[in-house]
């Protein structure tokens, strides 16, 4: 089930808590990019910022599966914001991995590519959102 909201500049969608949701998160995210005036500059870090979040959304969350996942997008100052909502209980934290580790680097590359993120809880105290601020890639100076 997809419920879209638009206001200028800020999008919501409501997804179904599922990794095939995924790829629709990074669709909804290209579309958005692809009507603001700079908005390629935000692209391949935002895609792969949000894939990380929405895939952990999914996959750690202990809410019912009839939960949905709740995605918004705004630039506000420059900045790209990204925001996954669920319903869980639980907290994201870094941990350390080692290069055998098969998972565990989601957040690490949030922490690393993101210009700052965090998570807080809900309105209303269900669940959580984490967010991502994404500053553009700068422009190459034609030579």
């Amino acid at each position: 089930m997809l419920k879209v909201c638009c206001r200028p500049r800020t999008f919501a969608a409501r997804l179904d808590s599922c990794i095939e949701s995924t790829p629709v998160a990074r669709h909804l995210l290209r579309a958005y990019l692809s009507a603001l005036p700079a908005g390629d500059r935000y692209a391949d870090t935002a895609e792969l910022l949000l894939g990380e979040l929405f895939a952990n959304a999914v996959q750690y969350c202990d809410a019912p599966d009839d939960r949905h996942i709740e995605i918004r997008f705004a630039v506000t100052n420059g900045l790209l914001r990204l925001e996954v909502h669920d319903a869980g209980s639980g907290r994201p934290s870094l941990r350390t991995v080692t290069p055998d580790d098969e998972h565990g680097r989601g957040l690490f590359l949030v922490n690393e590519l993101s210009a700052h993120w965090g998570c807080y809880p809900r309105a209303g105290g269900i669940g959580k959102y984490v967010w991502a601020l994404i500053a553009p890639t700068p422009t190459i100076a034609a030579a």
